[in-house]
């Protein structure tokens, strides 16, 4: 996802679409990328470290994003 400090583009034309159909209860949206990974892991927790190093190393920009991790 973009950080928040930065102006998603994207993000605003959505925001201004929503506000033109009616709906009027959404205060903010921001775009950005999914990435799913499949990892093969001894446990969950080896996983979130994995994917945390594969985010960190080369999947998401710090200058410009910020990633979370969920695993299922």
């Amino acid at each position: 996802m973009p950080l928040k400090e930065l102006l998603d583009p994207q993000g605003k034309a959505v925001m201004s679409g929503l506000q033109s159909l009616g709906l009027n209860n959404v205060s903010d949206v921001r775009i950005g990328k999914s990435i799913t990974l499949q990892i093969e892991a001894g446990t969950a927790d080896e996983a979130r470290q994995i994917a945390e190093e594969a985010g960190r190393k080369l999947l998401a920009n710090p200058v410009m994003e910020y990633f979370e991790i969920s695993v299922n």
